[in-house]
């Protein structure tokens, strides 16, 4: 087995509210609500991204310290939406328009989005991801003093889910970027045993 792996990410964005193309409404899953959590809670957004990202090899933030993700969570414009599925967390999209250029370009990043693996294949995927860029496009009506939106971007890569790049183009994101590296393999975080 090599010890390095091949990874494409790919940079989409939508530069307009008019770009978003919303999961069919009349497909709605009964029992799901999406909901800001207003209150930084640095544990349960650790929770939130270890449980979804347990499969996909989401690493970069297992070493975080409770304060970095306290700060992290604090700054203006970073907003965390969080789908329940009949009161059970069933995933989340985090948007982050709290760098200095972000705001400077009044763009709002998706940083993670994505679901637990055992609410995938329920169509609460797109429903969360068109609710979440909905949130985006209006971030700046629930944080007074910022320019009103003018770009939503989100990267994704070959380590994530199989439909993540599908579920972004069905939502009317478009490709801005491709990039090929290579990385050492790491493994995915996985579960604790015996889940």
């Amino acid at each position: 087995m090599s010890d390095r792996t091949t990874v494409t990410t790919w940079y989409l964005e939508q530069t307009s509210p008019a770009d978003l193309a919303p999961a069919d409404g009349g497909e709605e899953v009964p029992g799901l609500r999406i909901v800001r959590a207003e209150v930084p809670a640095p544990e349960y957004s650790r929770f939130l991204y270890t449980a979804v990202g347990q499969d996909v090899t989401w690493t970069d933030r297992l070493g975080w310290p409770y304060a970095r993700w306290r700060e992290f969570l604090g700054r203006p414009g970073v907003e965390t939406w969080v789908a329940y599925d009949r009161g059970t967390p069933a995933g989340f999209i985090e948007l982050d328009a709290g760098g200095a250029d972000a705001q400077r370009e009044a763009a709002v990043e998706i940083s993670y989005f994505g679901l637990i693996p055992a609410f995938r294949g329920r169509r609460i995927g797109g429903l969360l991801l068109s609710y979440g860029t909905a949130r985006a496009w209006d971030l700046a009506d629930r944080w007074p003093g910022r320019a009103a939106t003018k770009r939503v971007w989100v990267h994704t890569c070959s380590k994530d889910g199989p439909h993540a790049l599908g579920n972004y183009e069905r939502r009317g994101f478009r490709i801005f970027k491709t990039a090929t590296e290579e990385e050492p393999t790491t493994p995915t975080p996985g579960p604790w045993p015996g889940a």
